[in-house]
């Protein structure tokens, strides 16, 4: 934390002297609020991470697109391991606002926004997110850093596999990938989408599951959100599909965790995260094979 408190303090941007606070929730990157001159603004502080796919330039791009469609905060400054963004006043939404009426068209809107017409504004859109590829490589990293949940890793690659295949390949688009209820701001005006860590091309059925796994949806909102998304009711070769895709969505966050017990130095309890996420995971897992 001080070094990340010194880098932030020492960028290049500030007219001079700054207050800063640390900004709490963050498990990728260390936050920072900042005062300049009056003025608030957001610091990310954070390298890249190959363990998990985490690129800067990527995420710099992204956030950079996503301030062009009008969707994310003005990114101000930017260096190798730093980025600085205008601070937005408002409230991050929760869990039980995500499923509400109140968000859920503005929240589609934003999905739609993030998947058609943000790769408009990025110039070299090359990187892309397939979850599938995403838990290959956790397997590896996990085997070769004698994770403690080597055990389960065979009966998790295979659990993968079928679900890979039921999900079949869907036309890509741009992809959030981490649509957590704390990455939406509303500031009373609109609603704002945040951290682009994970951004790139790939299924829309990620982006859909992810937001329904990570804010709970019960299966009427799931439909919901399906049939609002695609335009028609969802049949069942798409149910099939995307259920498969929420199982992947919460096995990635699993074994996201899993990596960053043995990688990450952050001051995290991760070990609980696995078990959290390994129990939901397991919850759908049983559900998509009863569908079978």
């Amino acid at each position: 934390m001080d070094t990340a408190i010194e880098l932030a303090a020492k960028l290049a941007v500030w007219s001079g002297p700054i207050e800063l606070q640390p900004l709490t929730g963050g498990i990728t990157n260390t936050n920072f609020l900042a005062v300049d001159a009056g003025k608030k603004y957001v610091v990310r502080i954070g390298e890249d991470i190959p363990v998990h796919g985490v690129m800067r330039q990527h995420e710099l791009e992204a956030s950079k697109a996503a301030e062009a469609a009008g969707i994310s905060p003005a990114i101000v400054y930017s260096e190798p391991g730093a980025l600085v963004m205008d601070f937005i006043e408002g409230r991050t939404l929760s869990a039980i606002d995500i499923r509400t009426p109140r968000y859920r068209d503005q929240i589609m809107a934003l999905i739609r926004c993030i998947h058609h017409d943000m790769p408009r504004f990025i110039q070299r859109a090359h990187w892309t997110f397939n979850v599938f590829d995403v838990l290959r490589n956790y397997r590896q990293t996990l085997e070769t850093g004698d994770s403690r949940m080597r055990t389960a890793l065979p009966r998790l690659e295979k659990i993968s596999g079928v679900l890979e295949e039921v999900a079949g390949v869907q036309e890509p688009v741009f992809g959030h990938n981490d649509l957590l209820a704390a990455n939406f701001i509303d500031d009373g005006a609109k609603l704002w989408v945040i951290d682009w860590d994970y951004a790139g091309f790939g299924s829309p059925l990620f982006d859909l599951s992810n937001l329904a796994s990570n804010n709970e949806f019960d299966i009427d909102l799931e439909h919901s959100l399906l049939e609002n998304y695609f335009g028609s009711p969802a049949e069942t070769d798409l149910w099939r599909s995307y259920s498969a895709m929420k199982c992947a969505s919460l096995l990635r966050e699993a074994m996201w965790s899993m990596v960053s017990e043995i990688h990450s130095e952050l001051a995290f309890d991760y070990a609980s995260y696995t078990t959290k996420n390994l129990e939901r995971f397991e919850l759908a897992y049983g559900n998509f094979e009863q569908q079978a």
